[in-house]
């Protein structure tokens, strides 16, 4: 077997069947015997029985059940119920290119020292609110310069999303931490680069990824994200990537400005002159992308949705983690939909 591509999903009705056909039409599925198994988390939309109504149509397409729900624990069981000698992860949302796989392979190939190789990402939406979503996520404002969701130029990266693994790169580091809810293929990919391995963003394929479709959904997820990285980040005892660092900043900036700004005029200005500057990014970037007032504003909204929540996760990790020295709390554990 040539590649093995994972699924991890659940309740994903809207997006799943149109995820399983973008990888069948794939080139590579033309030419080499592949085998896609979706690993599904007890879903209760349909999910699960719309995947079993497609097994008679797809050669080696699999169900598998995941009946821990978390997607860690999705990602091992694809690792060791496949026997492909490649691995791919391809999110229930996630809209392969027809050249994705053969591409991937032929840069994992061409370069041993290349361990892990991932794609462009393009944003897609469902409503309204999801346009606005897609048009914040897909800034250097809204998401940091360096992010591998911004970035248009191929290159080395410290992570990439819908991932391709030789196999062997398991064998040598180990399997997805499963104590890790969100963060856990940043995590992963940190220990790639930690034992030597090289990651590459190919700009040449692409996938399309359906983003949250709500403001509470982007509020949530952007929290996971920020409380997450915390707890990977005292795993390893150290600070994974320096960009991660600036939302509980600003969040910490934010919390005291008033209070330092009566302290001297001095400071009063500098913090004045911060938040001009962070007031004239967003308008700028809400103007660039936005298209008339009302999405401007949403756009702004989403900017603020993003680093707020962010930071916020970021913060009551430190607590968590660092002060009170618990195990993640329960709350976050629910992934955000």
């Amino acid at each position: 077997m040539k590649v093995s591509i994972v699924i991890p999903c659940r309740n994903e009705v809207a997006y799943i069947e149109e995820c399983i056909s973008a990888i069948y039409a794939n080139t590579l599925c033309k030419n080499e015997e592949v085998e896609v198994l979706v690993v599904d988390g007890m879903s209760d939309d349909g999910t699960t029985e719309l995947v079993q109504s497609l097994l008679p149509k797809y050669t080696n397409l699999r169900l598998i059940i995941n009946d821990r729900k978390v997607t860690p624990v999705a990602f091992n069981l694809g690792i060791t119920e496949s026997t492909g000698e490649y691995y791919q992860i391809v999110g229930a949302r996630h809209i392969i290119c027809e050249d994705y796989l053969e591409k991937e392979i032929q840069i994992l190939e061409e370069n041993p020292d290349i361990w892990c190789v991932g794609s462009k990402l393009i944003n897609e939406y469902t409503n309204q609110e999801g346009a606005i979503i897609s048009k914040a996520m897909d800034t250097p404002f809204g998401m940091g310069v360096g992010n591998f969701r911004i970035l248009d130029k191929s290159g080395y990266t410290d992570t990439v999303t819908s991932p391709m693994y030789p196999r062997w790169v398991f064998d040598k580091i180990g399997m997805f931490d499963e104590e890790l809810v969100r963060n856990q293929d940043d995590e992963f990919n940190f220990r790639v680069t930690q034992a030597g391995g090289k990651i590459w963003f190919e700009a040449s394929i692409w996938l399309k990824y359906y983003v949250r479709s709500t403001y509470a959904g982007l509020k949530k997820q952007f929290f996971q994200y920020g409380y997450w990285k915390v707890f990977v980040n005292k795993k390893h005892k150290a600070v994974t990537t320096l960009r991660q660092l600036f939302p509980p900043l600003f969040v910490l900036f934010a919390l005291v400005s008033i209070p330092l700004a009566l302290l001297h005029p001095f400071l009063k200005y500098g913090i004045l002159s911060i938040w001009v500057l962070y007031a004239f990014l967003a308008l700028y970037f809400g103007a660039k992308k936005g298209d008339g007032f009302k999405e401007s504003l949403g756009i702004i909204r989403s900017f603020l949705i993003m680093h707020f929540q962010y930071g916020g996760g970021y913060l009551k990790g430190i607590y968590h983690f660092y002060i009170l020295h618990r195990k993640p709390s329960q709350r976050e554990t629910k992934l955000s939909r």
